[in-house]
């Protein structure tokens, strides 16, 4: 069930931001996001947050600068997803560019699983002898990986994002900005920000001791690229900070000044890179640079992210492609395997969906690599908490899940496992998305346990999906250049890119592409009476994945975006829901 709202605005907000020279129409969207001032929409880097808000970094930053002048052998351990992989190029590179003898190791999931495990550390220790061990994207829940780490004599420096768990591990320095005592007030911010970050102090750092003297100083912000992907494609909240370090990414990449990596990517998905958005970011590269990860190695990621030679790097960003449509099929299979699954559960009672709170479900052919992308489809469904397993090894099995608003997913995780000891052997995540590990035969105790705690948590009332929008635009709103500026603007988590709800009249649809529906709509007025025939009344619009024919007046929420084809320009409604209008006759 789905419920469309329009989102509210500050008034005192909105009145400033017309004061300022927004129209209407922006100003109301931006105060609906929560900026009161013209300032807040400025991106340049003089507005970052400084470095020195981090708890510990000028202590790592020693560390790391003593570490290069003795000239010890550093190891980062990364996660296996595009933040992980953008984060360890980041890493790598400018520490390279500092003169540090740097490597990395990035842990196949299905071998070793997440973090810095025993299992990683020891392997480390064996095949590269590090004296230190930076990770990135992960750490802060690596308690025994880190005293494994320590008693063969290496350091450990953490540089996490992931809210702590009850026990800190024991590492030589931590950066974190949920850890205890942080004072960085961007809580969002990204693995990779946190490894740029500490670039940031270790330039500072280096700068004090004379580093530079007879060599030149990098410029950092030339790889704010791979920031912005990272970003970008954890889903993290967008906030000013956020914002501000994506902005000044996507204009590196717009301006032709990408690493070889990212060029390589965009070229074999056929973008463009003057016309870079954040969408390109989090749905064309992210997946394909995550298909490394979820299907074979993410090395092969970051090696493309890491390369400065762009025949290597167009090789690699073909195989990602090869795999990031290996990774669609699957997934295609799964959840269409799943959503059978589900159809037979309620098929002895069809309502049971809606007395249930939590969706979870195991298949024995499931992949590890693309559970979490079902778990998302299934959630997106049926709007409930949901967790997809697949078989792990050991008689274990691997489970990953995502939430509604409302749901705390890691706080549920957590109250099972204290509520039912014993039940999970390990977990972790955010509020939307999370990881664990059960036994096999555990699976249908945890199903009741996680039911249990998703009825304590939820109310009816979020079972409901709810659909924000930004209401209705006037005829003179619904143009070209209102486009553009939305299309150039960063949008993602937190900061939710412009939708707008109306009525419309179909005037005529046909399936294109064998899976897409291409429409002409005629807006309605408030009243429900069809707005007099102009050149302006009636809409090219798209709806994806959609190939039966809608009826002939519609509720929809769309998006204005600008359609290239032919090199021609013209505006489209790029349709994201719709609904049947009940249409009065009059006797």
């Amino acid at each position: 069930m789905s419920k469309i709202t329009t989102r509210s605005f500050d008034s005192q907000a909105f009145d400033t931001l017309r004061r300022s020279g927004l129209s209407p129409i922006l100003a109301r969207i931006y105060a609906a996001r929560g900026i009161a001032s013209s300032a807040q929409l400025e991106t340049a880097l003089a507005r970052l947050i400084s470095f020195d808000q981090f708890k510990n970094i000028d202590q790592m930053a020693c560390l790391l600068a003593d570490a290069i002048e003795a000239e010890k052998r550093l190891l980062i351990i990364a996660d296996y997803d595009s933040d992980g992989a953008t984060a360890c190029a980041v890493g790598i590179r400018i520490l390279q560019k500092f003169g540090a003898v740097v490597d990395y190791l990035v842990p196949n999931r299905f071998e070793f699983g997440y973090g810095l495990t025993p299992e990683i550390v020891h392997l480390a220790h064996t095949t590269r002898q590090p004296d230190m061990l930076i990770t990135v994207d992960n750490g802060i829940a690596s308690v025994d990986g880190v005293q494994k780490a320590k008693s063969l004599g290496m350091d450990v420096l953490i540089t996490d994002h992931h809210l702590p768990g009850d026990e800190l591990p024991d590492a030589t320095s931590i950066i974190n900005p949920n850890q205890p005592g942080c004072t960085f007030p961007s809580k969002s911010i990204a693995g990779v920000g946190v490894i740029f970050y500490l670039m940031l102090a270790l330039r500072v750092e280096l700068r004090k001791r004379g580093a530079f003297k007879n060599k030149q100083e990098p410029n950092l912000a030339s790889y704010l690229d791979l920031v912005a992907l990272g970003t970008v494609a954890d889903v993290v909240k967008l906030d000013g900070n956020n914002r501000i370090l994506v902005q000044q990414g996507l204009k590196r990449i717009q301006q032709g000044l990408a690493c070889a990596g990212i060029q390589a990517l965009l070229n074999v998905a056929g973008r463009k890179m003057r016309q870079t958005t954040t969408y390109d970011l989090g749905f064309i590269l992210g997946p394909r640079l995550n298909a490394a990860g979820r299907l074979d190695d993410m090395s092969l990621g970051i090696e493309c992210l890491i390369t400065d030679d762009m025949a290597k790097a167009v090789d690699i960003a073909r195989q990602l492609d090869t795999l990031n449509v290996q990774r669609r099929e699957i997934e295609s299979n799964m959840q269409d395997d799943a959503l059978s699954k589900l159809e037979d559960l309620l098929h002895a009672e069809r309502a049971q969906i809606q007395s249930t709170y939590s969706v979870c479900l195991f298949d024995h052919n499931w992949h590890q690599g693309v559970i979490g992308i079902l778990a998302s489809r299934i959630k997106d469904k049926y709007h409930r908490p949901v967790i997809i397993f697949a078989p792990g090894s050991d008689g274990e099995m691997k489970g990953s899940g995502r939430s509604i608003p409302g749901f705390h997913l890691r706080d549920a995780l957590d109250l099972v496992s204290k509520r039912f000891p014993g039940l999970i052997v390990k977990f972790g995540g955010h509020a939307a998305a999370a990881g664990l590990t059960i036994h096999i035969d555990c699976f249908e105790e945890f199903c009741k346990a996680f039911e249990t705690v998703a009825q304590l948590l939820l109310t009816e009332k979020d079972m409901t999906r709810i659909i924000e929008t930004d209401g209705d635009l006037n005829e003179s709103e619904m143009n070209m250049e209102l486009a553009q500026h939305l299309t150039h603007q960063v949008w993602g988590q937190g900061f939710p890119q412009p939708t707008f709800n109306a009525s419309f009249c179909v005037e005529s649809q046909r399936v294109v592409g064998e899976k897409h529906l291409k429409l002409k709509l005629k807006k309605e007025s408030s009243n429900g009476e069809t707005i007099p025939v102009s050149n302006h009344t009636t809409y090219d619009a798209i709806l994806f994945f959609h190939n039966e024919p809608l009826p002939d007046v519609i509720d929809a929420v769309y998006r204005l975006q600008i359609n290239e084809f032919n090199g021609r320009k013209s505006l489209q409604l790029l349709l994201e829901h719709w609904s049947q209008v009940e249409v009065q006759t009059v006797s």
